[in-house]
């Protein structure tokens, strides 16, 4: 796998609909390193994959997840309303998406829904039978990661911060020193960071001199992107990751 990632966020996104099996097959195929993707757990304990807590916002018909049977939830066209040529795409498992993973290429699971999905994330891990070096686990929640340290300690974990995302962030931002005395502590892998205007060269080296990894999201420019592989991260998450590709490579 290559040393500098780029991430293919919720699969080929900017052309497919984002977590579907049409989106990161076509992130394979268009020689992504590797995708993100985000997971959910339903009533009846069911690892999907999906970003929002409900189903509005890609099939125009609400379910929320944590209430929904999966029977019901692959009824939904996630598809249809991003492309007509997608029509009749489903929300996939968890499971069905580990299964494309080519053998050299990685796939980065961002854990939505708290630490009840842990042991069936678990399950679906062992089924695929995908080697430790190709999971990363990625979560806004340092009590997640933690567990999943504890179950899943030859897997990678990052902890995910938008930094100055929120305008909120702008005013009050938050402690680069802060967050890496949490990383170190709980003995995690690494940060996955958003590429805002707190991101500059010494925040990176700081993370770097810890010892620890960084994942940059979301980035669709190409010279914002080469800058940030010259000052050391690790991979950068992007919607448009063969356009991006071909643009650095050109």
């Amino acid at each position: 796998m290559n040393e500098k990632l780029i991430v293919a966020h919720r699969g080929e996104s900017f052309i497919a609909p984002e977590n579907t099996l049409s989106s990161i097959n076509l992130a394979w195929q268009n020689g992504a390193d590797a995708v993100e993707i985000d997971i959910r757990l339903t009533k009846d304990n069911q690892v999907v994959v999906i970003h929002d807590a409900h189903t509005f916002r890609l099939a125009r018909k609400l379910k929320w997840i944590r209430n929904s049977f999966l029977k019901d939830i692959k009824k939904l066209d996630v598809g249809k309303y991003k492309n007509k040529k997608y029509k009749g795409e489903q929300i996939p498992t968890l499971l069905e998406i580990l299964k494309t993973v080519p053998e050299n290429k990685k796939i980065l699971i961002e854990i939505k829904s708290g630490s009840r999905v842990i042991p069936y994330l678990e399950n679906a891990i062992h089924d695929s039978r995908l080697k430790p070096n190709q999971i990363e686990i990625i979560s806004f929640n340092i009590n997640v990661l933690v567990e999943v340290r504890k179950k899943l300690p030859e897997f990678s974990v990052f902890l995910i911060s938008e930094l100055d995302y929120y305008w909120i962030r702008k005013v009050f931002r938050p402690s680069i020193d802060r967050l890496i005395l949490k990383v170190v502590k709980y003995n995690l892998n690494g940060l996955d960071l958003w590429a805002g205007q707190m991101l500059d060269i010494e925040t990176i080296k700081k993370i770097k001199s810890a010892g620890l990894r960084l994942y940059i999201w979301t980035v669709n420019n190409p010279g914002k992107a080469k800058m940030l592989f010259e000052w050391g991260v690790d991979g950068i998450t992007t919607d448009r990751a063969k356009w991006l590709k071909d643009q650095l490579n050109s």
